[in-house]
């Protein structure tokens, strides 16, 4: 069953392609996949009933993005970049692709084509980038065929397979002229740019004369290029009338952000686009602040400038063609003039989204809350922090600290604490001293950095708890954070709240709230989200320490070889299989490995 977040999300999703992220309760994207219409594939993960791996994948969900694209091709080229930059645990990693690929006319006396993902400075020709980089190789391996350059390493005394196989004119072993390097490069370039009409005439006379001289093998090759340029260059659709590579800028602003389309146009077709969505500084006049983001832009790494940027109207188009050194112009009709109106609209519907979303998310977070502090008789504040503790009949006590801003995670201020365990009680664990070992280190630190304090504690527990918390931060720290207690039944779902200040003569009272209110509902998200952290610390404390005393156990192990098997295998199990020679890799003497192998 989808959570809210989820549910508001599904209502939003657009029937258009592109590619979604699956996330888990920690935020970390654990699947991305792509789609030709979003909204019905990330329905059909909720809405359907899952099996196997996909059943596993959609339990762990706890919330998702999306990111819209304008085609299948373009929705695999960011498939690639999304699992190269997350690498999720659900998919299936792909071997090849490293980003954006493009095809490259080195500048060298003997010039090569040549893959690339990397953009250098060097004066050489660089075309891209491409959908994907199955698209890019293929092209790549038509035009070491067709119009061959260099192949191999450079003169070497002899010719190399490739000149043997005509994919090479030769630099290995004899001196070739400028003039056919250029001749050579003209030609491709005119391919990459779109002009087909002759490479297809010339193809064919190759074809029709090499049938005639018998050559079959050679004019089925021919063929074969024919057919590549049939089915993968003529089919693309052609959405404009001319072959100049340029980029279109076009933006929205609403509420003070503004949203920033750019389509990239190669080869008369639309290969890629993006979006980019940020808060103004100045709301005077978006258009300085726009310009600047396209200079920027092309300052970035592996941007490659194109040989027309095409912006709406009221820029200082002749400053941006100055600073860019690129001509920079508005088209007033045709084309053109439409894909700088479809690159305006999709920037509207991108930011549309973005607030939709916000609004529908704030009633789940600020709303929600509002009305924990309302039932606490409180005025608003930002910031909850919680806190739980966790052990195994009172070894390796830990406490972890959750923060919660405007009624969202705020991770980054996650904090875990190793406990000392002042006292332990017959029941395995201290949590009075547990509490107020942990409130004590907290918040002594921030108040000494004279950091911002939190609006409102909540503790994970009952009366215990609230009253070593207030008892550390009235007596000791001279500290008015309010303190509430979060109380689970038996079956671990919470069940009361309590509040007060004995210590300033307000005494703990039972708090009421309505079990379907959003408040309740971000109440026990807090608890939960406390409880995950600090037993997923403690489950990583145990763990090392118990492989650590283990090793501590070995005959000849020291506290120094110890950490050098911890930091070199990681796990018991790691050591156990490793071989004495691997032992002795991560540092061992020969006896202390033989040691090791024959204790495991």
């Amino acid at each position: 069953m989808a959570n809210q977040l989820i549910e508001n999300k599904l209502k939003l999703l657009p029937e258009q392609p592109g590619c979604y992220l699956m996330k888990n309760i920690n935020g970390t994207v654990i699947y991305v996949g792509k789609s030709k219409n979003l909204k019905n594939r990330v329905r059909s993960y909720f809405k359907s009933k899952q099996v196997g791996r996909r059943a596993e994948l959609v339990k762990e969900i706890a919330d998702f993005d999306i990111i819209t694209v304008t085609s299948d091709k373009e929705s695999f080229l960011l498939e690639i970049t999304l699992i190269k930059k997350y690498q999720p645990y659900y998919n299936v990693q792909l071997k090849q692709g490293t980003g954006y690929p493009y095809i490259e006319i080195t500048n060298e006396k003997d010039p090569q084509t040549r893959l690339t993902s990397i953009v250098h400075k060097d004066n050489g020709y660089y075309f891209g980038p491409y959908p994907n980089v199955y698209a890019a190789q293929a092209t790549l391996r038509f035009i070491q065929k067709v119009w061959p350059l260099r192949r191999c390493n450079g003169h070497q005394g002899r010719p190399c397979l490739y000149y043997h196989m005509g994919q090479c004119l030769g630099a290995c072993f004899q001196e070739v002229p400028r003039s056919k390097y250029e001749a050579q490069i003209a030609k491709i370039k005119r391919f990459l740019n779109g002009d087909i009409t002759q490479v297809k005439q010339e193809l064919t006379e190759k074809m029709q004369i090499a049938s005639g001289n018998l050559e079959f093998e050679r004019a089925a090759e021919i063929r074969d290029q024919l057919r590549y340029i049939e089915q993968t260059v003529e089919k693309q659709k052609i959405i404009s009338n001319d072959h100049t590579q340029r980029d279109i800028f076009n933006f929205y602003v609403d509420k003070s952000w503004i949203s920033v389309q750019i389509f990239f146009l190669r080869q008369a077709k639309l290969l890629r686009r993006e979006t980019k969505m940020f808060p103004l500084m100045d709301l005077s006049d978006p258009k300085d602040e726009f310009m600047s983001f396209i200079v920027q832009f092309y300052n970035q790494k592996n941007r490659i400038l194109p040989r027309e940027v095409l912006v709406p109207e009221g820029l200082d188009n002749d400053n941006l063609s100055e600073v860019l050194g690129v001509k920079v112009r508005t088209p007033q009709r045709g084309i053109k003039r439409d894909l700088l109106k479809m690159a305006k609209d999709n920037a509207k519907l991108k930011l549309d989204e973005k607030f939709r979303l916000l609004e529908l998310g704030n009633r789940k977070t600020k709303g929600a809350q509002a009305e924990i502090f309302q039932a606490f008789g409180l005025p608003y504040g930002h910031i909850i922090e919680s806190f739980d503790h966790s052990h195994i009949q009172g070894t390796d006590p830990v406490s972890a600290c959750v923060v919660f801003k405007d009624g969202e995670p705020f991770k980054t201020a996650y904090r875990k604490y190793k406990l000392k365990g002042e006292v332990e009680h017959q029941n395995g664990a201290d949590e009075v001293g547990n509490t107020r070992e942990v409130v004590r280190r907290r918040y002594s630190r921030m108040l000494k950095e004279h950091s911002r304090l939190p609006d409102l504690i909540l503790m994970d527990g009952g009366q215990i708890q609230v009253d070593a918390c207030l008892d550390v931060l009235r007596n000791e720290l001279n500290c008015d954070i309010p303190v509430a207690g979060m109380v689970k039944d038996n079956h671990h779902h919470t069940n009361h709240l309590i509040f007060g200040d004995p210590i300033n003569g307000k005494p703990l009272e039972l708090i009421p709230m309505n079990p379907k209110s959003e408040g309740f509902y971000l109440m026990t998200r807090i608890q939960d989200e406390v409880h995950r952290f600090a037993i997923t610390f403690h489950r990583q404390t145990h763990a090392k320490n118990s492989l650590a005393s283990k090793l501590d156990g070995i005959k000849g192990i020291g506290p120094k070889s110890r950490n050098k098997l911890l930091k070199k295998f990681g796990s018991l199990k790691k050591i156990k299989d490793a071989s004495v020679e691997e032992l002795q890799d991560a540092g061992l003497t020969l006896p202390q490995a033989q040691s090791v192998k024959l204790t495991l």
